[in-house]
């Protein structure tokens, strides 16, 4: 027997049965599952990014796809991911762009120091031709990419002096993450380069065994190197990024219309990341502002044109040592240059 429900809402009455109620709100049931692995947590720009992706593309795919987003390294680190991506025991991952280096070694191209000019330029390298190109030779080695998410623009900081002009640079000891580009881009300043674990750099920082660092906003400020440095620069001269991708295995496994529908949701997540790492980024900021007002230990500045312009003629000079194919390419060094 059916059962009736009735509903009063003011002068109409909405009658329904419990089993239509039942039928509507019922999910479809799921014919794939796509495991989400990132080693953030849950309320970073890349975490809220991989949430919105999941609830996407669960309602563009009508629950044919079943979206489980694991954070915080809850299944792998981004070391091990990507060869559970190729064993299809993870479906999607989002690493840094370092965790591609074995594989394609051209992604060292957003290490190359003052090559975009702002955020809108380097977002429409990555949306275009030299993006493409990029993409195209991580899903030749068996993975498939699908977009380009933010951390972000990456900026100088020192115990020694403001760095301003590329001779403040010369003498300093600054920390950064293992790449031959990194290494040059400071080297070419008269800058001494140390590789070090992310772990170590607070610790390096306070106890004076490297003066100086490069990092986004957001390491800044999560790690409290604000507090164990004199003088930040708002450079802009580097950038981080996580190149989102997918096991080629559970890619072919999808009829055209979910590919589709994976694209879609990817794109939406994409807009939603960059807008919220750049509010972040913002938020953020304001608290280191906020750090250097209140305590007086910390001066901040921000490079002008002429001081952006003789960094960008210093560093520049290390271009053509990339321009080999099996390191960057010059293909894709001048693309990015000339990239309208």
């Amino acid at each position: 027997m059916e059962t009736k429900g009735i509903l009063s809402t003011g002068k109409k009455l909405v009658i329904g049965t419990v089993a239509a109620a039942m039928m509507a709100t019922s999910a479809v049931a799921a014919e794939y599952t796509l495991k989400f692995s990132h080693v953030v947590s849950a309320n970073t720009p890349k975490g809220k990014a991989a949430d919105f992706f999941e609830k996407r593309l669960e309602e563009l795919s009508g629950g044919r796809i079943d979206v489980q987003v694991y954070p915080s390294s809850q299944l792998y680190n981004d070391n091990a991911v990507v060869k559970a991506l190729r064993l299809n025991s993870v479906q999607m991952a989002a690493p840094a762009f370092s965790k591609f280096g074995k594989i394609v070694p051209q992604l060292a191209l957003f290490d190359l120091p003052f090559i975009f000019k702002d955020i809108d330029h380097l977002h429409r390298v990555q949306d275009g031709e030299v993006g493409t190109k990029l993409k195209d030779m991580v899903t030749a080695k068996g993975i498939i990419a699908l977009d380009f998410w933010d951390n972000g623009f990456k900026q100088f900081t020192s115990s020694q002096k403001p760095i301003l002009m590329p001779k403040d640079a010369e003498g300093q000891k600054f920390r950064i993450m293992s790449s031959k580009v990194l290494e040059a881009q400071m080297k070419a300043v008269g800058g001494n380069p140390q590789m070090m674990p992310f772990s170590e750099v607070y610790s390096g920082l306070q106890q004076g065994v490297i003066d100086a660092a490069e990092n986004p906003i957001s390491n800044i400020y999560t790690k409290k190197f604000h507090e164990v440095q004199k003088y930040l620069t708002i450079s802009n001269h580097g950038y981080l990024g996580y190149l989102v991708v997918m096991s080629k295995k559970f890619w072919n496994s999808l009829p055209d219309d979910l590919k589709a529908d994976v694209k879609q949701a990817m794109k939406e997540a994409t807009a939603k990341e960059r807008e919220l790492a750049q509010a972040l980024d913002k938020e953020q900021f304001e608290e280191i502002k906020k750090y250097a007002k209140d305590t007086g230990k910390l001066e901040i500045f921000t490079l002008n044109d002429q001081q952006r312009e003789a960094w960008r003629e210093a560093e520049s000079k290390i271009y053509p040592e990339f321009y080999n194919k099996r390191k960057i390419g010059k293909d894709l060094i001048e693309g990015a240059l000339n990239t309208k």
